[in-house]
């Protein structure tokens, strides 16, 4: 069989500019944060004459930054705490009953549409309607977040749920288990990869998320979350881009953390609903 060598070697070359492309500003970053303004002024891109940790002492040393990072983590956990619940339960009332109700058949295509609404139609009414009712602040936040993980969440669900044998929940109903006793104690822990997959996403999003909280948390400083923070940078320090970057590694190197430690789990759940049991 002829190998087709150029086809090959045109596909290495787009691989590695955007490999490039990717890293690169991770680079930039790492190398920032660890270098002198004097440093930065001669070359920016260049690699730090030493390890310089005065920019993490700066950032730290803000009485501010560590309110903006419990902020953050509270806002996080308590979404992912909703989603983590809510998500699976009405998946699995869809799932189970859109083959005979035409009404939840009509709610899951509702919520799907959703996934393909640009935020940006969205802005203006979620914002009018967040200030009518009072909610723009964390909890508004939270529940604006909810909401919003419903749509890659529940078509991500709906599919697994569909994976799982029906023998298994006709099997604890005639043991005497109720609708919620085989949810609880037969499906979502057999969901436990999916539910993850969601979970990991999620906090990705909502940890790293800047547009929602400029929108909803952006009236009064002591809502803020840390990327709110980062943005609001320059107001404090006149844009240091190595404090500024230095703070960035904060947020950034605890995601990378939990993303290359549980990744295999987010592969296994979307790939784990690919074929029917």
């Amino acid at each position: 069989m002829k190998k087709n060598y150029p086809a090959k070697f045109g596909c290495y070359i787009f691989l590695i500019l955007m490999s490039f492309i990717i890293i690169f500003p991770i680079y930039v970053t790492f190398v920032t944060a660890f270098k002198t303004a004097e440093e930065s002024t001669a070359n920016f891109f260049s690699l730090p004459r030493s390890l310089y940790l005065g920019n993490f002492q700066s950032v730290m040393s803000d009485p501010n930054f560590s309110h903006y990072v419990t902020n953050s983590v509270l806002i996080t956990a308590i979404s992912i705490t909703l989603i983590a619940f809510t998500v699976p339960m009405v998946s699995y009332a869809i799932a189970r009953t859109m083959a005979r109700h035409k009404y939840f058949t009509v709610i899951y295509v509702l919520i799907l549409l959703s996934i393909f609404a640009p935020f940006q139609v969205l802005m203006v009414p979620l914002t009018q309607l967040t200030s009518r009712l009072g909610l723009q602040n964390q909890f508004g936040l939270i529940l604006v977040y909810t909401a919003f993980a419903l749509g890659q969440g529940v078509f991500l669900f709906v599919a697994y749920y569909k994976s799982i044998p029906l023998e298994l929940e006709e099997a604890a109903i005639i043991d005497g288990c109720s609708t919620s006793g085989t949810f609880f104690r037969i499906v979502f822990p057999l969901a436990k990869p999916m539910t993850i997959t969601v979970v990991i996403l999620d906090v990705l999003w909502i940890w790293n998320d800047f547009m929602l909280p400029l929108l909803l948390l952006n009236k009064s400083a002591e809502n803020w979350t840390l990327p709110l923070y980062q943005y609001n940078f320059k107001s404090s320090y006149t844009f240091d881009y190595n404090l500024a970057f230095a703070s960035f590694l904060f947020s950034i190197i605890p995601m990378m953390i939990v993303y290359i430690c549980l990744q295999k789990y987010i592969i296994a759940g979307l790939t784990a609903g690919a074929v029917k049991g």
